[in-house]
């Protein structure tokens, strides 16, 4: 399987696991620092954890430099606004405006790298753009302004990220995004009370560790193959499969707008990768 392929795969696998995040998020009755301490403490121990079964923490922490470390503060910043942008609004604002990463993938690696995205990738990022407004003149996009503007700060973080990483290809992934979790846990330990969560959501918590140290991997390796604009692109697939996991599992019902908008967002998704290599 050739590296793009790779990268195509590892980016459409971290988009579905991440989509489960909200539903972590709302059905976790935790205060939202108390998730980020103990999914950090849990997401940081299985990443460390499977470095170190692969044999690879030791080189993993070798080739950690600046980059690395930019990419750190960056993931971690991120999931600074991740987690209480879903606890402010509705599971479906932080997926949608999610959608916007394409854009701000692709300025910033033209305005960084130079870097054109093909027209197969510009005209499937307009459609979904189209889709993201859709979802918009529904009204969601009005609810709980401060968790959208948090999950509109989250979104450019992620774009920074898989721009850092086609920049510098060789950078580690797996240990910046379990250090990333570990930047937060004195912040989250000052700003909640994570020892006196209630025993049976630990396991939750820690379930949902894992599933972000899952995602966290994956997206970094698959950003490593690809152009930026095409892994945003890749990525927004969350979009769709958010709001529907919301809808299945908490009953938040999207609209008929939010369901068509999404729909047309995944047939740009799916369009942009039969057109070709995309680049």
């Amino acid at each position: 399987m050739g590296s793009r392929r790779v990268g195509v795969l590892l980016v459409v696998v971290s988009a579905f696991v991440f989509s489960t995040a909200g539903i972590f998020t709302k059905g976790i009755a935790v205060a939202a620092w108390d998730i980020i301490f103990w999914r950090g403490v849990s997401a940081a121990g299985f990443t460390l954890a499977y470095l170190a079964v692969r044999g690879t923490l030791v080189q993993e922490v070798r080739q950690f430099g600046g980059v690395a470390l930019t990419v750190t503060l960056m993931m971690g910043a991120g999931t600074a606004a991740f987690i209480p942008a879903f606890k402010l609004t509705h599971v479906a604002n932080v997926a949608l405006i999610y959608g916007a990463a394409p854009f701000f993938a692709a300025a910033l690696a033209w305005f960084w790298l130079r870097e054109l995205p093909s027209r197969t990738v510009v005209l499937a990022s307009v459609v979904a753009f189209g889709g993201v407004l859709l979802i918009f003149t529904s009204g969601l996009g009005g609810v709980a302004l401060r968790g959208d503007l948090l999950a509109l700060f989250m979104t450019l973080m992620m774009a920074g990220t898989m721009v850092v990483y086609r920049a510098y290809p060789q950078t580690t992934a797996a240990l910046p995004a379990a250090l990333s979790s570990v930047v937060l846990l004195p912040l989250a330990y000052w700003q909640g009370d994570p020892f006196a969560v209630a025993g049976d959501q630990l396991p939750w918590l820690i379930l949902f560790g894992l599933i972000f140290a899952v995602a966290s991997v994956t997206l970094s390796e698959g950003a490593r193959r690809l152009p930026p604009a095409e892994t945003a692109l890749l990525s927004i697939l969350e979009m769709p499969l958010a709001p529907l996991l919301a809808y299945v599992i908490l009953a938040e019902r999207a609209s008929a707008q939010v369901i068509t908008g999404g729909a047309i967002i995944l047939i740009a998704v799916v369009w942009s990768q039969t057109r070709g290599k995309g680049h």
